[in-house]
């Protein structure tokens, strides 16, 4: 059975420059990087080597790359750090509705420890306002993390606006790159934030490992600790291979990223228009023009996402639903309903994630099993009347 695969935002395969990179790591080069004889310094040499290139690249001094487990930790850190430093100075934090969990339940977890939290709603394209981030910021804002790209609908935020407003009134400003990273071009130097966070597995590099980017003399107290390790952001012995391979795959998302761009726009294009074409009661969601070139999300009337991934995996598809399992029920996704669409709506959303291995020649295949599939679910389904 043919097997095609477009949830890229969940996971990317490992590139093969990427494995080669890190193949030293697991053995030769083995030692641990604190120790100072001749094994350690070879481990120490590939870890700092990786620090200096993606500094190089994204535009920072190497001292403000931390290295993490991946961007939830990431994310954690930037949220809950600050949270930790700032705590006497004031304790609102102002974020937006359509963040990745590892943002919003952070915020939870705060809240619950008497911090407050002020959820941004978007527009109906999943845009924050700078205006209305403006009027949420109180006295006691000590952050504002609002994501570069969404996960689901890949709507891309106006970053250097939005931490504009931030810093007029001297609030630091954490962004979630995670989705963004090798997708969109930027720098820290562009983007002018205190925090951004990155994640190896969404861009061709091994799970289990990420980064952070803090600023210098940003205010952040570290997560885990027992040693002096990432200049003292983040106790534990580094994941040499992992970062190795992070800093491969960063540089080869940016060496071809412009060509990669294109060749996915029109890709995700092409799709949309045959999907719009033989597919009724369809809503495309997210913005069009200000979307990471990768994604396409869809809302299909009348019918359950979960069963629309199902339907899709047993004729070899991979994608995702917006939805999930929640004690028993079918919930339609945060992000979705956040942007103001109906319930019935919101819980037949699929996130189509293409790249690197994605050709046009799946197209037809998709939409072929697409519309069999929605026809079949909607067929048996006591709300869709078609029109």
């Amino acid at each position: 059975m043919r097997r095609i695969y477009l949830d890229h935002n969940a996971t990317t395969m490992v590139h093969p420059q990427v494995l080669e990179a890190m193949r030293p790591y697991f053995s030769e080069k083995y030692g641990n990087a604190s120790s100072i004889h001749e094994f350690g310094r070879m481990a120490r040499f590939g870890l700092e080597e990786s620090r200096e290139k993606i500094a190089q690249i994204l535009k920072c001094a190497v001292e403000e790359i931390v290295f993490t487990s991946g961007g939830t930790e990431s994310d954690n850190m930037a949220v809950k750090g600050t949270a930790w430093a700032k705590m006497e100075k004031g304790r609102h934090i102002i974020t937006s509705a359509i963040e990745h969990p590892a943002i919003l339940s952070s915020c939870e977890f705060l809240e619950r420890h008497g911090f407050k939290v002020t959820y941004l709603k978007p527009d109906d394209k999943g845009i924050v306002a700078p205006d209305d981030l403006k009027r949420a910021i109180r006295k006691d804002t000590i952050l504002v993390t609002i994501m570069h790209a969404n996960n689901e609908i890949g709507t891309i935020q106006d970053i250097k606006a939005l931490a504009r407003v931030a810093h007029e009134f001297g609030i630091p400003f954490h962004t979630d790159a995670v989705q963004s990273t090798g997708k969109t071009p930027y720098t820290i130097e562009q983007l002018d934030i205190d925090m951004l966070s990155v994640s190896g597995h969404k861009i061709y590099g091994p799970k289990g490992v990420g980064l952070l980017f803090v600023k210098k003399r940003t205010d952040i107290q570290p997560l885990s600790h027992g040693g002096s390790h990432e200049h003292k952001r983040r106790a534990g012995t580094e994941n040499v291979a992992g970062i190795v391979g992070l800093a491969r795959a960063i540089e080869i998302a940016y060496g071809d990223m412009t060509a990669e761009i294109g060749r996915l726009r029109e890709l995700t294009t092409s799709f949309m228009k045959q999907v719009s074409n033989r597919i009724s009661d369809i809503t495309i969601l997210g913005d069009q023009q200000n979307r990471v070139a990768n994604t396409v999300s869809i809302a299909f009337k009348a019918v359950e996402g979960e069963s629309i991934v199902l339907g899709l995996d047993m004729k070899g598809v991979a994608v995702s639903s917006g939805s999930a399992c929640s004690s028993g029920a079918v919930e339609p996704s945060h992000v979705i309903m956040a942007l103001g669409v109906p319930p019935d709506i919101a819980q037949g959303a699929i996130r189509f994630s293409f790249g690197r291995a994605s050709v046009p020649d799946d197209i037809d295949y998709v939409v072929d099993v697409l519309e069999h599939e929605v026809a079949r679910l909607r067929s048996i389904s006591p709300l869709y009347q078609a029109n």
